[in-house]
C-alpha cells in the first residue's frame, strides 16, 4: 500500500515545517511527516525548508548565520495567515519529541545541497538515535556526497537519494552510492521505474504529489510513498480504490 506523507507537514492549511502543520497532518490520518532539517551557527538542527528565512518568517538572512536562540524569536506564522501569528520555528528536537509516541514513519531531509552543513550526517543521525527513532526514520537529501557520507558511517537508518534529474541508471546509482530508498519529482514516475526500485529491493517515493490524477497514478504504479501538502484528500482517494 502507497503511505501518505504529510509534505512539511499538512502544508496547504497551515504554514510549513511547524508544529500546526505537523499535529494537524496527525489528525488528518497522515502516515509519515517529510521536513526539512538545516543547522544554526550554534549547529543546532532546524525545521526550515529556505536556506534564507526571508520567505517564511519576519526577518531576513541566512539560518546559519543565526544561533538557535535568535532564530526562535522570529515569527513563522504570520506570513501564511495573521491567525498563526507568533509561531515559531521548532527545533529537530522539538519535533522528535513530539513525534515519539505517535505511530508515523519520518522523512527528514538533509538541506544540504546548496549549504554543505559540515557534520549534520552525524549530528541528525545521533539525534534521532537518542530518541529511539531510527527504525521509522529516512534520511533523504539531493547531495550524492552526504549519501556516501551517510553509508561511510556505518550506521542502521535508511537513505534516500532526491531527485528531479531522468537518468537511465538511476536505480544502479543511487545504490552504488548507498542508498536504499529514492525520492523523485512526479514526472519521473513510471511503472517500470517502480518495479526495477522494488527488484533491487529499494523504496521509490514520489514528491510533491497533490493534484487528483497524480495521486491517483501513484496508487495504480504501487509506488510506496506519496509525499504531499494534502494529506486528507490523499487519503480520502486512496480509500475510494
Amino acid at each position: 500500500m502507497t503511505k501518505i506523507i504529510a509534505h512539511r507537514g499538512a502544508s496547504k492549511y497551515a504554514p510549513e515545517n511547524t508544529m500546526p502543520a505537523f499535529q494537524l497532518a496527525y489528525e488528518m490520518g497522515a502516515e509519515g511527516i517529510e521536513t526539512d532539517v538545516q543547522l544554526t551557527k550554534d549547529n543546532i538542527p532546524v525545521l526550515i525548508h529556505d536556506e534564507h528565512v526571508k520567505r517564511t518568517t519576519n526577518s531576513v538572512g541566512y539560518v546559519i548565520d543565526y544561533n538557535f536562540s535568535d532564530l526562535k524569536h522570529l515569527d513563522a506564522g504570520s506570513w501564511f495567515s495573521n491567525s498563526f501569528t507568533g509561531i515559531s520555528i521548532m527545533s529537530l528536537q522539538e519535533f522528535l519529541e513530539w513525534t515519539i509516541d505517535k505511530p508515523l514513519d519520518l522523512n527528514i531531509e538533509l538541506k544540504n545541497n546548496k549549504t554543505d552543513y559540515k557534520n549534520i550526517e552525524n549530528i541528525v543521525y545521533e539525534m534521532v538515535d537518542h530518541y529511539n527513532l531510527l527504525e521509522r526514520t529516512t534520511l533523504s537529501t539531493f547531495n550524492p556526497k552526504s549519501i556516501m557520507r551517510l553509508e561511510s558511517l556505518n550506521k542502521r537508518i535508511d537513505s534516500a537519494l532526491l531527485t528531479s534529474r531522468k537518468r537511465k541508471d538511476l536505480v544502479v546509482y543511487a545504490k552504488g552510492l548507498g542508498a536504499n530508498a529514492i525520492h523523485i519529482k512526479y514526472r519521473l514516475l513510471n511503472k517500470s521505474l517502480v518495479e526495477h526500485c522494488h527488484q533491487e529491493k529499494m523504496d521509490l517515493r514520489v514528491y510533491t504529489v497533490n493534484k487528483f490524477s497524480h495521486i491517483m497514478r501513484c496508487f495504480s504504479t504501487g509506488c510506496d510513498g506519496l509525499i504531499t501538502d494534502v494529506p486528507n484528500k490523499a487519503l480520502t482517494y486512496r480509500n475510494i480504490l
